[in-house]
């Protein structure tokens, strides 16, 4: 068993507490993931499965843009930490851009304005107005429109990149419960202090709607790994007893802005956490990458429940642009190979059978061979090499 795995909420939960929260929205219709046990016919005329799995002759891979018309990527680990760009990530996302393909940027972190995202970003040399980036406030304000009445009065709880979206929207900010607010709105600002969750908390009691702009556990910054949003929501939830609605992945909210916004039919996420960005886009049918270059790593990705999984996992944004390898299972489906990596299930023990030349393709066939046997990952014993 793998140890050091990010919890989950039990199934079913809601927000960062795990509890559950009465829907009154019609349910969403299932869609077929690419992990899914639905075939297609290639044209060679073999039967091959979503995973891309094949037994015979080699045949050109594609890469991870084939077909793309729109890119959407988060930014906090994936473009950048902090202040510093991430390696090959401006690169990448600047050679899409010059080959045809429309960028767009979706962020959970509501402490800044899509102005000051856009201005982030410029300054590494990519080309990013702030139409083209999506922020969880912007999806939060939306859900809010629907709650209350115009003009109304909301206690806020964030900074400018929260409090800019809700007076753009025509409502009127208040730090306060006393002022009678008409519901409460909560996002990350570094300087959101105890006193503002008491206000939230004073507010809540009274019974108006809450809405959140994501519940994000962490925030990946200059120093390292530091609590993010879901923390200040969990303390609030803790003192009220409800859940808030929530617009930021990996609600559904944030990704159908993004969709509407960039037009886009055939997208592609990007991001570096499965919890938000990869079960968010799941949840909205769209393809996506994890690349290992923020929170999550190889101990995640193997113990990724069906919700979690990507459609790619790449070391770096370099691999948009490189063939993706295809995944052969052998006929008893005990072992996964990719490239020259083989990975076997001996009982209840994965090991590597092949190091191969690549430690990601080596986790991409562990990701490969442990999902498709359907076997919890507490009933394993996963070789270290394949995670650490």
């Amino acid at each position: 068993m793998i140890s050091g795995a990010r919890p989950r909420p039990p199934s079913g939960a809601s927000g960062p507490t795990g509890l559950r929260r009465r829907s009154t929205r019609p349910q969403r219709k299932k869609t077929t993931t690419w992990w899914r046990s639905s075939k297609k016919k290639a044209k060679t005329g073999l039967t091959v499965n979503l995973f891309t799995t094949r037994r015979s002759r080699d045949v050109a891979s594609e890469t991870p843009l084939n077909g793309v018309d729109v890119v959407l990527a988060d930014l906090d680990g994936v473009v950048y930490t902090g202040k510093n760009a991430i390696e090959f990530a401006v690169d990448a996302l600047g050679r899409a851009v010059s080959e045809g393909t429309r960028v767009g940027y979706i962020t959970n972190n509501a402490s800044r304005t899509d102005e000051q995202v856009a201005e982030h970003l410029s300054s590494f040399g990519l080309r990013v107005a702030p139409h083209d980036v999506v922020t969880s406030p912007q999806a939060a304000v939306l859900l809010l429109v629907d709650l209350v009445e115009p003009a109304s009065t909301i206690l806020v709880v964030g900074g400018v990149g929260l409090t800019s979206e809700v007076e753009k929207a025509g409502f009127t900010v208040t730090r306060r419960a006393a002022d009678q607010p008409a519901a409460v709105i909560q996002g990350f600002a570094p300087d959101v202090a105890w006193t503002d969750l008491a206000q939230a908390s004073f507010a809540l009691h009274t019974g108006i709607p809450w809405v959140a702009t994501n519940t994000d556990w962490t925030i990946p910054v200059e120093g390292g790994i530091a609590p993010g949003n879901g923390t200040l929501v969990s303390a609030v939830h803790t003192a009220v007893g409800i859940l808030p609605v929530v617009g930021g992945k990996p609600e559904k909210a944030i990704f159908e802005a993004a969709v509407k916004r960039f037009a886009a039919e055939t997208p592609l996420f990007i991001g570096d956490r499965l919890d938000t960005d990869i079960v968010g886009a799941n949840r909205a049918g769209m393809r996506s990458v994890h690349v290992l270059t923020g929170i999550d790593g190889a101990k995640q990705l193997i113990a990724a429940d069906k919700d979690s999984r990507p459609t790619y996992i790449l070391d770096d944004l370099r691999g948009l642009f490189e063939p993706y390898p295809e995944t052969v299972f052998s006929k008893d489906g005990l072992s996964a190979t990719v490239g020259s990596a083989t990975v076997r299930l001996k009982g209840n023990e994965v090991e590597v059978a092949k190091a191969g030349d690549s430690a990601v393709n080596r986790l991409r066939a562990a990701c490969a061979l442990i999902w498709e046997s359907g076997r919890p990952i507490y009933g394993l014993k996963v070789a270290p090499e394949l995670y650490s």
